[in-house]
């Protein structure tokens, strides 16, 4: 047992360490605060604490714990919420006190259903059983790997009571899993499949693959926060890990409210029951805000290797790079740009590729897909956590000051974000891809009008450019706003994004068309387009009658 000799808010050096390992974890002081060994030299640790080190002074002990920081994954996990660490906080009531001992392991209430056979070989990662109340999901129990020597009878089981016997390893329902290495899978898959998010601007022309990586930047009041809690309600994941990592506590509660009033559309119940809430507050202990994405991001591997589709929805990784700044000042780091640690790039890679969409050791196809929101100070782009995170994302959807306050819902600047995969996902889909290029020319081009027609005047313009203005302002309000309020809105599945868009995309053609047989570009300006412009309300099988009314009013021009 070694001895705290210093503590310096979150940091603790302890000495008398012997045999310690970089990552090990320690119990300091009377408490038993978790720490992480960061930093060694020779017996002499440099410890990150994990809570609030009030009152701990050197004298203290401080005890290896022989093992990594480790997260109990198991069935508790779906319709949870846990702090940083992974401990539950649903029963924690309303203050935390960090000498209070670990909440004990969940209580079960689970039905076992045995999926292997005694006696049988049971390859790594192969499922063996299945577990039902846990959740709106199916949880599965994977294999060790070896020969199955016992397995219970269906029924019921507890957390701690082994379900399995395979190569001579006990299988329990729940297991710890060490939060800063990824788990192992066999390989990983390369085409590309679309993630569908239900936000139009973003599935039409800025979509992210499955397994794909995306960052959301924007300064304060942009919307970054009702974005990801939309597609958190809305994506196409199985299996949704949203991390509040140093967000204020009254955001995560409405999150975790309107998760549990929700109803799921894929099985009817809560939307919550295949929801994992990671709820690190600004309030809580900085370091705790670090190791929540590793844990958030194990989480989502651990059902990736069900066979799952989970998505990380990690907001902000600002604040995550600011503790990690904090913690480098206290140490003596060597500080970079703007006193972030030299080493903030290759901790924002290591997390990002964990992503993926992979064949897992048991053979199925799962997938982790990190979305994580930047919140750069003052809405500067080109600070250090905005332009590193740029460099490792496959997708970018920066949120424009100027259309959030304009009321553009979501305030995604076509111009300024991009998708690096979005040739892959409309390869094999030659309409697709003509529909997302026309539309995004068509905003360019408007963008650029827009621009000169405040210098010179629109009516100054020939008509064919004012067509294109025209064409800009349709798409922007009948088509790129989307209202995170409405009951029909809120989502936009592809089939209906596709046909809104092809419907705003005729009336434009067919607007440059009666330019270009004569018809005064005024006349066509002053035609009520209102119908169309409502049609994102309309079930879908009216957008086509409202596009046609449309045309038909237009044709009364020729």
């Amino acid at each position: 047992m070694g001895t705290v000799t210093r503590v310096n808010g979150p940091l603790v050096e302890a000495e008398g360490l012997a045999g310690a390992a970089m990552f090990e974890l320690v119990a300091l002081g009377p408490h038993r605060l978790p720490g992480e060994i960061v930093a060694l030299r020779g017996d002499r640790a440099t410890v990150q604490a994990y809570e609030y080190t009030g009152g701990l002074s050197p004298g203290h002990p401080a005890d290896l714990q022989g093992s990594a920081l480790s997260a109990l994954l198991g069935p508790h996990l779906l319709g949870g919420v846990f702090d940083g660490l992974l401990r539950p906080l649903t029963e924690a009531g309303v203050w935390l006190d960090p000498a209070a001992p670990t909440p004990a392991r969940p209580a079960g209430g689970w039905s076992f259903t045995p999926l292997a056979a005694e006696g049988r070989e049971a390859g790594a990662g192969t499922v063996i059983g299945r577990i039902e109340g846990a959740g709106s999901l199916p949880y599965l129990v994977l294999s060790p790997g070896g020969e199955v020597s016992s397995i219970r009878p269906a029924g019921a089981c507890a957390p701690d009571t082994p379900i399995a016997v395979v190569g001579g390893t006990e299988v329990r329902p729940t297991c710890h899993r060490p939060v800063r290495r990824p788990l192992p899978y066999a390989f990983r898959l390369e085409t590309a499949v679309p993630f569908t998010t239900g936000q139009r601007v973003i599935d039409l022309l800025l979509p992210v693959s499955l397994g794909g990586t995306a960052a959301v930047p924007g300064g304060f009041g942009t919307g970054k926060t009702v974005l990801l809690q939309q597609i958190a309600k809305w994506c196409e994941a199985d299996v949704v890990v949203y991390i509040g990592c140093g967000e204020r506590g009254n955001e995560l509660a409405d999150v975790v409210a309107e998760l549990g009033e929700l109803t799921d559309p894929r099985t009817g119940g809560r939307l919550g029951d295949r929801t994992v809430v990671i709820a690190n507050t600004s309030n809580m202990p900085m370091m705790a805000r670090e190791a929540s994405i590793y844990t958030g991001v194990t989480v989502a591997e651990h059902f990736r290797d069900m066979g799952y589709d989970a998505v990380v929805i990690a907001d902000s990784t600002s604040r995550w790079a600011e503790a990690r700044r904090e913690f480098a000042s206290r140490s003596g780091a060597l500080p970079a740009e703007e006193g972030y640690p030299a080493d903030l790039a290759s901790a924002l890679a290591a997390f990002y590729e964990r992503s993926g969409r992979v064949v897992t050791l048991g053979g199925a196809t799962g997938s982790v897909t990190i979305i994580g929101a930047v919140s750069p100070p003052g809405g500067d782009m080109t600070e250090p956590v905005t332009t590193q995170t740029e460099r490792f994302v496959r997708t970018l959807w920066e949120l424009d000051r100027d259309l959030a306050y304009a009321r553009h819902y979501p305030a995604v600047s076509w111009t300024g974000s991009f998708s690096r995969d979005a040739g892959a996902l409309t390869e094999s889909d030659p309409d697709a891809a003509a529909r997302r290029a026309r539309v995004a020319d068509l905003l360019g081009e408007a963008d650029r009008l827009t621009e000169m027609a405040e210098l010179v005047g629109a009516e100054t313009l020939p008509a064919r450019e004012r067509v294109v203005l025209l064409g800009g302002r349709l798409l922007r309000e009948g088509f790129l706003q989307q209202s995170a309020l409405s009951s029909r809105d809120a989502f936009c599945g592809p089939r209906r994004t596709a046909v809104l868009a092809d419907a705003l995309l005729a009336i434009l053609e067919r607007c440059q068309n009666l330019v270009g047989h004569g018809v005064p570009v005024a006349s066509i300006e002053e035609r009520d387009f209102s119908s169309i412009l409502r049609a994102k309300e309309a079930p879908e099988e009216e957008i086509g009658e409202r596009r046609d009314a449309v045309l038909d009013d237009l044709e009364t021009l020729r």
